[in-house]
């Protein structure tokens, strides 16, 4: 295999400044699941140092020997002025949100409250696979509507999902991804507001998980779900953790709609424990003081995704990788490559590079797979060099 330079030249940045033998120090989930011969660019880490904010932030509360239980408001109240100055919504109330564990625990919790075992969940697949695996756990039947031919929410095709899971017994919810977990598409304030209207409809409460929200490319507008008109019932769930890379320090927060504070009042407090006083604090200084940091990320991530498409174009024209909106992610429809249901595998296997197979996603899923963009340059083309090698 081609070696790999060990920092990347030019403009500095957060995806230009570690090299792979610095980032194979690591010990997460990324860089530990596979061998050292495997290039990692599948689950959802970031290949950056921290932002100085951050790292100031928690190293003086480790100076001070504060590392004890999470308090206060100060991490809901540094939210909303970013939510404020970055979506143009001031509608995020402090006294209706909560502290979480992370985001896919809050929506646990939240589907506690808004639903019963055996109560339908619907989901758009392809989705993130834990979308599934959590509901199904839960003993909540899933029902799937899966995304329209350009990746956007079907309408006709949710409000029929809401039709069959409103009828019989029990509560539905529905799961909304936004923006969209593998897709990267960004939902417009018209197709939430058709969404918030057939749950209405319904009588089906949505969920919604807005992690991705900080990672929304410059020139697109996020639009929360609690922001249009009808989703006063609704519940969603924030965090800076995957726009500042900060998945091991736990901290999310979940936030209720005018008509759902009651709902959220009823979080058992033992779930306010499970968050880490050190994400809180970390979180809360991404949000109040990491903002340029993200912003030269966006811009990166903006480069990373043009320079995937011209590598596939030069290597992989077969491969489409679907336009995105947001997040650090790349879905690629590699069912011109006839590599059966799981090309991932055999990038995998040939070429020793580790992308998220398509399948786990749910319909839509087969002959894809999920790339993460959040690395250098020199690796992002290293990775697409062992893909079209894998073929060969």
């Amino acid at each position: 295999m081609t070696s790999i330079p060990h920092g990347t030249p030019g403009e500095p940045g957060p995806l230009r400044t570690l090299g792979l033998e610095r980032l194979r120090r690591r010990t997460s989930m990324k860089w530990r699941t596979y061998p050292d011969d495997v290039l990692p660019l599948w689950v959802a880490e970031m290949d950056v140092p921290l932002a100085e904010p951050v790292v100031r932030a928690v190293t003086d509360a480790l100076a001070l020997g504060d590392t004890g239980y999470p308090a206060g408001t100060a991490y809901a109240e540094a939210l909303a002025v970013f939510a404020a100055e970055r979506w143009n919504w001031d509608g995020l109330a402090v006294e209706r949100t909560a502290i979480v564990p992370d985001v896919m625990l809050g929506v646990v919790e939240m589907l506690k409250l808004v639903t019963g075992p055996g109560d339908p969940v619907v989901v758009n697949p392809p989705v993130y696979p834990p979308f599934f695996q959590f509901a199904e756990r839960m003993d909540r039947r899933v029902v799937q509507a899966p995304l329209d031919a350009g990746l956007r929410i079907d309408l006709a095709g949710l409000e029929e999902a809401f039709q069959e899971a409103a009828t019989g017994p029990g509560r539905a919810a529905y799961l909304l991804c936004s923006p969209h977990n593998p897709t990267g598409t960004v939902h417009t304030a018209a197709e939430l507001t058709a969404v918030a209207s057939l749950a209405e409809r319904y009588g089906v409460r949505v969920v919604a998980d807005e992690i991705h929200a900080p990672l929304v490319a410059p020139g697109v507008t996020f639009v929360p779900y609690l922001a249009v008109p009808g989703a006063a019932r609704g519940l969603s769930l924030l965090s800076a953790s995957k726009g500042w890379n900060l998945a091991g320090l736990k901290a999310a927060l979940a936030v209720a709609g005018p008509e759902a504070a009651a709902d959220l009042a009823r979080l058992p407090e033992e779930v306010s424990h499970g968050p880490s006083h050190l994400g809180v604090i970390a979180h809360t200084a991404a949000l109040r003081d990491g903002t340029a940091w993200l912003d030269a990320l966006l811009a990166q991530l903006r480069d990373n995704r043009r320079l995937l498409t011209g590598l596939l174009a030069e290597h992989l024209p077969a491969i489409r990788a679907y336009p995105a909106e947001a997040t650090c992610l790349a879905w690629l429809d590699c069912r011109a490559l006839g590599l059966g249901d799981d090309p991932a595998q055999v990038f995998l296997d040939r070429g020793r590079v580790a992308l998220s197979p398509g399948p786990p996603f749910g319909a839509g899923g087969a002959g894809h797979a999920r790339l993460n963009l959040a690395t250098s340059p020199a690796i992002l083309t290293e990775g697409v060099r062992r893909m079209a090698a894998s073929l060969r």
